[in-house]
This record gives structure tokens, sequence and C-alpha cells, in this order.
């Protein structure tokens, strides 16, 4: 049948209020991860390599960049922490750009929620949640994660619609152009 989900990203002004919320309605935390995304040179959606201290995987994706509930299509392959794929993409492809962060994984039954330390982007707040293909309708999703957002007090100002290698990219783009216009003597 295979797996569906819907995701939310949203800047998270206060880090503490959410973990808070997410342990009052009985959250089961994970863990605190530190993860380093790798993402490489694909011809369309993404391609990142997770190393981290808990989530290992290459993961091959494609999601639009829209503010609210956005559906992701993905493919997933568990990795064992150090290997030698990086190396290898990283050979055949070229890489795109790094995220580098802080990751905190709670779990309330089918749904994932995420709050972030990205390194030079600040602090984010994600919900995916999951469902069958067949059994879980796209609506259904959507509805768990509007209802998890207003829970969360996640305001509609406060939405992403990009993902974090796409701000980073900006980033780098903003900088490089500046630099251009500011020549240094």
């Amino acid at each position: 049948m295979g797996s569906l989900s819907l995701e939310i990203k949203a800047r998270c002004p206060d880090p503490n209020r959410i973990r808070k919320i997410l342990l009052a309605q009985g959250a089961s935390f994970k863990g605190l991860d530190r993860q380093v995304d790798t993402y490489f040179c694909v011809p369309s959606g993404r391609l990142k390599l997770r190393e981290g201290n808990i989530e290992n995987a290459l993961i091959y994706y494609k999601r639009a960049d829209q503010k609210k509930s956005k559906k992701c299509d993905a493919m997933l392959f568990l990795c064992r922490k150090k290997n030698s794929l990086k190396k290898l993409l990283t050979g055949a492809l070229g890489v795109l750009t790094v995220v580098d962060k802080k990751r905190e994984i709670y779990f309330i039954q089918n749904a994932k929620f995420h709050i972030d330390r990205v390194k030079r982007l600040g602090n984010f707040v994600e919900i995916e949640v999951f469902g069958r293909k067949g059994s879980s309708s796209v609506a259904k999703l959507r509805g768990q994660c509007e209802s998890y957002r207003k829970l969360l007090g996640i305001r509609a100002q406060e939405l992403v619609r990009d993902s974090y290698s796409d701000q980073l990219l900006r980033l780098k783009s903003i900088k490089n152009r500046d630099s251009g216009l500011n020549p240094r003597f």
C-alpha cells in the first residue's frame, strides 16, 4: 500500500512553550539528535543523507513549497551511522548544501514533532502526520496537521514554505551577491 505523510514547518520563537505543550499532551520524547543533512545535486526533488545519533537515512522526497500543510512523497533507506555512502554520493552527484541542526523528537500516535535549532537559521517546529495510502485521506491528515498547529499556537505568519536547504541556499546567494556589491580592497 505505501505510506502517506503531510507536514507543517514554522518558525519557533519559544521552543520551551512548544515542549511544555507536547509533554502536557502526553507526547513521548525520543531524544535529542544532532543531525547533519547533506543535500546532493539531483535533477528533481531532494536527495539528502541524514547522519545523526538517532536517525540515519538516505531520503529522496518531493514536496510542494507552500505554507499550509504539504503532502510529501518520500522514499527512505535506513543506513548505519558511519558508512561510505556520503563519499560515493558526493563524488557521483556533488553536494548542494549541508544543514546542521539539533533536533528534539516527539511522538503522539501517528504524529511526529520536531523542535529544531538550525545552524545559521534559528528555531523551528515541524509537525508530520503519517497514514497509509488507501486508508488515510489527505484531507484527514491535513485536518490533523491543522489541529496540532492550533494546539501548539503556531500563527499563520510563522509558517515556512520551503526547506532548511532552500533557506541556506538563499542566504548563501544573498551573501555572494552582497560580497560582489561591496568588494574589499
